[in-house]
């Protein structure tokens, strides 16, 4: 009897890892993990299951806040008036007055920390006149991410007809949402004040309990509606790696935390990062005919990151480049190559290579100056 428990238990301990994965999000609609400087899809459910996103629609939100902080549309400091529209949202919110002003600074608060309705509809206004117009910014970026099952018909999340998306299509818009670094300043507060030295003085509590219970998450976005049961994207940092989780449709809101708990958990067992070329890391030297500048220097745009299983110790990847034509037209920030990672001949990743300056064109005396210089060189080489 002994020796048949023994049998079973060794049994399950080498049973595959679909085992451990099947039971991660066992009791979500759709879930999915992915590891967010690559975007490999590392655990998968039900991934293109069009569901209602709850407040995880803010993440789409937040994007275009953040995109619009980037191109000086709007400033933090920047006061913003709150229209009746804003200030009539229902659900969550921070109690915005028809009115009253508030920097975007706060207002991203109000968003991130509370999942403030009135808040983001104070912002979409803010930047593109309306939340109609606002929406319509939001799909045409989901058009731009070549994302497949999502469509918006607001821009915080409550039910409505034909307002839905997936849970790859949310983990890729976090993907997209986290490469801004700002983001994550506010998604990491756990509890913060509004108005505070003011008598409207509001407590805000992070509605993600992981941004305070575990540590290395530092976001993302949770979301619950009647039609759409707990929602999750967490976000977490560790070991030089970020992965995204994502949950949709879990049936209260400790679930939602533990399974998705248990997703970071797996992902951080089973993989790890090889770091192959840090941003404006030196790739390659090429020589740039008329240029000023006779060698530029080429560089990554991005970290080059290889994910590996830990299990394979064995680095089975091989480094491809292809550059194109330098010229003295070429600038910083200008595609001029990629860096291929391929396994088995198939190119599993490419990487985009730039230069670590603008270029310059020379000027006819210097272009004959260094003729002559070449020209003396030479002889002194031919010379020994």
């Amino acid at each position: 009897m002994k020796k048949i428990l023994f049998l079973i238990l060794i049994s399950f301990l080498f049973l595959p890892n679909t085992f451990a994965e099947n039971t991660l999000d066992k009791n979500a609609k759709s879930g999915i993990i992915i590891e967010a400087s690559t975007g490999t899809v590392l655990y998968e459910h039900d991934v293109h299951k069009r569901l209602a996103p709850a407040s995880m629609t803010k993440m789409m939100s937040l994007l275009l806040v953040m995109e619009a902080i980037d191109s000086n549309v709007i400033k933090l400091d920047d006061m913003i008036t709150v229209s009746k529209n804003a200030s009539d949202m229902g659900g969550s919110q921070i109690l915005l007055e028809e009115g009253e002003q508030m920097s975007v600074d706060d207002l991203i608060k109000g968003v991130s920390v509370a999942s403030g309705n009135d808040a983001i509809v104070a912002l979409a206004e803010a930047i593109a006149g309306t939340e109609e117009n606002f929406v319509k910014m939001m799909n045409d970026k989901v058009k731009e991410l070549g994302l497949k099952n999502t469509n918006f018909k607001n821009c915080h999340g409550l039910d409505a007809k034909d307002h839905y998306s997936s849970a790859y299509d949310m983990a890729f818009i976090a993907k997209e949402l986290v490469s801004h670094q700002l983001i994550l300043d506010y998604s990491s507060i756990y509890e913060t004040y509004l108005r505070e030295k003011t008598d409207k003085k509001i407590w805000l509590v992070n509605t993600n309990k992981l941004v305070r219970f575990k540590q290395g998450v530092d976001g993302l976005k949770t979301g619950y509606t009647k039609e759409s049961g707990y929602c999750l994207t967490a976000t977490m940092k560790k070991d030089n790696m970020r992965i995204i989780s994502v949950v949709m449709g879990e049936p209260d809101s400790g679930t939602r935390n533990s399974e998705t708990s248990s997703m970071l958990d797996y992902a951080y067992a089973q993989y790890t990062i090889d770091t192959l070329y840090k941003k404006d890391d030196i790739v390659a030297k090429k020589k740039v005919l008329n240029s000023k500048e006779e060698v530029v220097n080429i560089i990554p745009i991005e970290d080059i990151n290889i994910l590996r299983k830990k299990i394979d110790k064995d680095n089975k990847y091989t480094i491809d480049y292809k550059y194109n034509e330098i010229t003295y037209k070429s600038k910083k920030g200008d595609v001029v190559g990629k860096l291929l990672i391929k396994k088995d001949n198939e190119v599993l990743k490419e990487y985009n290579l730039t230069i670590d300056k603008d270029l310059n064109k020379l000027k006819f005396y210097e272009l004959y100056l260094r003729n002559i210089k070449d020209i003396i060189i030479g002889k002194i080489n031919i010379k020994h």
